[in-house]
């Protein structure tokens, strides 16, 4: 019995953490959007991880980069948060957008945790059905 307790509420505090860790990176995710929709490159940079910045060296190079080849991510009407899961050592958020046309897109969010909290390591755009919301 000692050891169900026990296990128990290993249990329930590793869903927390997990729950916590949740709600930051959607956090990230969402102050990055908020950041494109009102074109504010230079604050959306700061989402990024060190190693994107490094990449795209200054907002402007990181702009149109979104502009050009995120534009559902630029210009969302619809964000949805599906799962979080944790692969090969990275954190993975998925989420769907419906974009200004209604198609609806799913992205994958590669996030890295760092000094200075969740960063943005990457977007994939996932295979869709090419559904309309």
């Amino acid at each position: 019995m000692h050891n169900w307790i026990i296990g128990a509420a290993l249990a329930i505090s590793m869903t927390g953490a997990a729950w916590a860790q949740g709600t930051e990176i959607e956090g990230v995710i969402s102050d990055q959007l908020d950041a494109f929709k009102a074109d504010n490159f230079a604050e959306a940079f700061e989402f990024a991880s060190p190693n994107i910045r490094g990449i795209f060296r200054t907002p402007e190079n990181f702009g149109r980069m979104v502009t050009q080849g995120y534009p559902m991510v630029w210009r969302p009407t619809e964000v949805t948060y599906l799962e979080l899961r944790q692969e090969n050592g990275s954190y993975w958020q998925k989420v769907q957008i419906v974009d200004a046309k209604g198609q609806v897109h799913v992205l994958d969010y590669r996030m890295l945790e760092t000094e200075n909290g969740w960063k943005i390591n990457g977007v994939q755009l996932l295979e869709s059905a090419g559904v309309s919301a």
